[in-house]
């Protein structure tokens, strides 16, 4: 049997759709038959939930599990996350993982590689006053 979604997951995803501006007049919601690995069941049953932003024209389709209810959360969390990344831009949650990411694997420029280089020789220095007295 498969997890139900919590409570403050499901009103968080609500209040972010209203946030934007969407209501449930705006989407169009389908139950259609699976596809894919899963066998017999999923084939049968219509689990897969495909939401249609109506203003927008943006279509979402999810089947990552074989539950309805599931995947009615997951595709909404997509359409969310897509309609702040054309709303928000730059500011949008997807935007921001992607410039830290960027800035992580940026090089350093000359000026802040002598200066963290220029640290670490004198932290190596502070280091080697603190060794032992040798016995004489």
């Amino acid at each position: 049997m498969t997890e139900p979604i919590s409570k403050p997951k499901i009103l968080d995803i609500q209040n972010r759709l209203e946030a934007l501006g969407v209501t449930d007049a705006d989407l169009r919601e389908e139950f259609i038959k699976g596809s894919g690995s899963g066998g017999q069941k999923v084939n049968k049953t219509s689990s897969c939930v495909q939401l249609t932003h109506l203003p927008t024209s943006i279509v979402i389709r999810c089947q990552k599990t074989r539950s309805r209810e599931q995947n009615r959360f997951f595709a909404k969390r997509i359409l969310v996350e897509k309609l702040e990344e054309i709303k928000l831009g730059k500011e949008s949650e997807k935007a921001k993982r992607i410039h830290k990411i960027k800035a992580q694997k940026r090089k350093r420029s000359k000026r802040a590689k002598e200066k963290m280089l220029e640290t670490k020789k004198h932290v190596s220095e502070k280091k080697s006053l603190r060794k032992k007295p040798g016995i004489e």
